[in-house]
């Protein structure tokens, strides 16, 4: 597939208690590099297969909670693009200068109809431990944790769901690949969205605040490290939510914990592809618990309460 404009799930910045704790779990136990521990405060990570000088910020605050959602796009040009796109929408756009994070270029941000701060981004520095590219072993460095291959997308929870929906595919050029909408031929409540041939790069769930974080997840290899990653959470007992099981939705194996700031993570493989002719998957809201959690049948209160 010819890749143009956005290309993909670029870096999440979210917000954690204890910065300290945090980099353990995400370092020790998720398995992240530490990229670098800036003069601002943020400590940069990045998973083992990510070319790119990092995919993770942590910023210590008050509360738990996601700062800013960022993809990267193909080219300078494409920002200029989509600049003039997103302000034709009525959204206001605003610029974060290169170097406002290190190793990044220049940003354009905006608000969605959800609530949650979105970025594009053309240009980040590569990462001085990036995969090698000649005769590459699967693993160049000793895997750590649960042995996560990369970050792969987020999970927002918000309000005003066909907009925010219509505004990635209208504005962003992404697809919805699988929805849920509401009995009797109601609204989207929930949308999964692509902008590659992933199940989603990102997906919003009906929710009455707006900008609400859910979860950020990591892809492994394998349903095997699926459960090597749940013998992790079990050793050091780190908060679980649900699984070992599989989705529905995307099809993907998976299971949810969270950071010790409240934040949830997921880790998972698999999942279905996704291409241009595909028609979208259409789930029932009767029919949400065999689509979010497919062996149980049934929806985990936790699941869909908490977020930050």
């Amino acid at each position: 597939m010819a890749m143009t404009g956005v290309l993909r799930a670029g870096f999440v910045q979210l917000r954690v208690l204890d910065l300290e704790q945090a980099l353990v779990h995400y370092d020790r136990r998720i398995g992240l590099d530490v990229v670098e521990k800036a003069p601002d405060g943020r400590v940069y990570l990045k998973c083992a297969d990510e070319f790119d000088r990092h995919s993770v910020v942590l910023r210590e605050a008050d509360r738990p909670g996601m700062d800013v959602f960022a993809f990267k796009v193909a080219g300078d040009a494409d920002l200029d693009g989509f600049a003039e796109r997103i302000a034709a929408s009525g959204t206001a756009v605003d610029e974060v200068a290169a170097g406002e994070q290190p190793g990044v270029g220049r940003r354009i941000g905006f608000a969605i109809p959800s609530g949650h701060r979105i970025e594009l981004y053309a240009d980040m520095a590569l990462s001085g431990s990036a995969p090698p590219t000649e005769n590459p072993d699967i693993w160049w460095n000793d895997p750590r944790g649960m042995r996560a291959r990369s970050f792969d997308h987020c999970l927002l929870y918000g309000p005003s769901i066909p907009e925010t929906a219509d505004f990635f595919t209208d504005v962003l050029d992404f697809s919805v690949t699988e929805k849920v909408v509401a009995p009797d031929g109601g609204p989207t409540i929930a949308a999964f969205l692509t902008c590659s041939n992933k199940a989603h790069e990102v997906a919003f769930v009906d929710h009455e605040r707006p900008g609400m974080f859910h979860h950020a997840s990591f892809l492994l290899d394998s349903w095997h490290d699926v459960g090597h990653a749940a013998d992790v959470i079990a050793r050091y007992d780190i908060s679980r939510d649900i699984g070992p099981t599989r989705h529905g939705i995307t099809m993907g194996q998976t299971i949810y914990f969270f950071d010790p700031s409240g934040n949830r993570n997921e880790v998972f493989c698999g999942g279905h592809r996704f291409y241009p002719d595909h028609p979208t998957r259409v789930w029932t809201a009767d029919q949400l618990g065999k689509g979010i959690f497919y062996y149980e049948k049934e929806l985990n209160d936790r699941f869909l309460g908490v977020v930050t």
